[in-house]
């Protein structure tokens, strides 16, 4: 072979590779709407302003020399207050490091913690765990989650799991499903983290835990997000952080992101980053420590992009919760957070206006693809098993008044089904 065992194994996204294809037929004048990648587009969703002008004088004042390992002092500073004013946790500027996107932050956790072999708990579906997993060669111990529970998971699937393993990986607000963990939940997980370490203790390698919560600051009505220090403050012990301005200020571009938690372990995941050169670029982040201090603009911009996300994600599901009363087999969740919808299709076995039959949960997408031309992601492409009925509907490329032209075109083509 040319390629290594590693990059031999290694799959193409499937949201990425299915967002091109469509992003290829509206290049060639198709009329198709893209409710695929979790990203914004700028005419509808631009950055802070106060941010976007921070950039530009960051680079007219010439900050294009190497950001350092750790990233910017005055960006670290000012992650630690927005962390202590919006999310009412004490990180100190030693427990932050910076990078460009969260990605790097997750990449470095696995490396800093995972040794081939080692065993990686994660529910399903969820965002790309099974590829980090495979870049580190560990043993992937995935479950699926149920919409009984809002896909999130139960103890006891995570607890069958415990013996020997060195991660766990969790999302909440949830990417793909736009729902999050109550408290309940996390407590149970932390106590038993707890529980389980306490165990351990001398005798084995610590059960650390991934938190991705890059979409914390996008919860909408009752819902809240709950951190796991919060709950627990011995949890700052074995949990590791992922945040950044992607989703909360439409940054995703922009690549800025940062993870916190234990010193030691932060250290090591510095050396990680610093090899591979993932910093963010000194500008973004000498314009971010200046944006994120001004607590009142950073305000007034979240109330405004949760308004407008939210927006879209009522507007999407009162349509589909009117089409499911109708009598077709399609529904949704009701959004608590983040830029997603979670939707059902559950259309196996019905029958095309020309004679065909959907017999498969792909049959079912292609369907929708072709017929509605409109895109969703398959919880497939998040781990959950291919006869899944389940997708993801992202709305930040979107329009309000796209709205209605979309789920008319999506029940346009539910009424050819037979």
């Amino acid at each position: 072979m040319r390629l290594s065992k590693l990059a031999e194994g290694i799959k193409t996204s499937p949201i990425l590779t299915l967002a091109a294809e469509i992003n290829d037929k509206i290049a060639a004048g198709e009329q198709f709407y893209n409710l695929t990648v979790g990203d914004f587009n700028p005419s509808y969703f631009p950055i802070p302003e106060a941010y976007r002008t921070a950039i530009i004088d960051a680079y007219k004042a010439g900050e294009t020399n190497y950001p350092g390992a750790r990233g910017l002092l005055g960006l670290r500073k000012a992650i630690s207050a927005y962390l202590k004013h919006f999310g009412k946790l004490d990180y100190d500027i030693d427990s932050i490091l910076i990078t460009g996107g969260a990605r790097p932050i997750i990449y470095a956790i696995y490396k800093a913690l995972i040794d081939p072999g080692d065993k990686v708990i994660f529910p399903v579906p969820s965002w790309n765990n099974d590829h980090y997993s495979h870049l580190n060669s560990a043993q992937q111990l995935l479950f699926e989650t149920h919409p009984e529970d809002n896909f999130m998971p139960r103890i006891d699937e995570i607890r069958k799991r415990l013996d020997g393993a060195r991660l766990l990986a969790l999302c909440s607000p949830l990417n793909p499903t736009g729902t999050a963990m109550s408290r309940k939940g996390l407590e149970e997980i932390c106590d038993m983290v707890l529980e389980e370490n306490a165990r351990r203790a001398g005798k084995e390698k610590p059960l650390y835990v991934l938190f991705d919560q890059i979409y914390w600051m996008l919860t909408f009505g009752d819902t809240v997000h709950y951190n796991a220090v919060q709950i627990r403050p011995e949890m700052r012990d074995y949990s590791i952080f992922i945040d950044g301005i992607s989703k909360a200020f439409a940054a995703t571009g922009v690549r800025l992101g940062w993870g916190f938690g234990p010193t030691d372990v932060l250290a090591k995941m510095r050396s990680v980053v610093a090899h591979m050169g993932a910093w963010a670029p000194r500008a973004e982040q000498a314009a971010a420590a200046k944006f994120l201090t001004q607590t009142d603009l950073v305000e007034a911009y979240m109330n405004n992009i949760r308004k407008e996300i939210r927006t879209r994600l009522d507007g999407f599901y009162k349509r589909f919760k009117a089409l499911e009363a109708a009598g077709h087999k399609v529904t949704a969740i009701e959004p608590q957070a983040a830029m997603y919808l979670t939707v059902q299709f559950d259309l196996v076995g019905k029958t095309t206006a020309d004679g065909r039959r959907l017999n498969t949960s792909n049959d079912v997408h292609r369907y929708i693809l072709d017929e509605a031309k409109v895109g969703f992601v398959p919880f497939s492409y998040f781990g959950a098993s291919e006869d899944s009925t389940w997708y993801r509907l992202a709305v930040g490329t979107c329009t309000v008044d796209q709205i209605d032209d979309i789920m008319d075109s999506i029940e346009a083509a539910l009424k050819k089904l037979s």
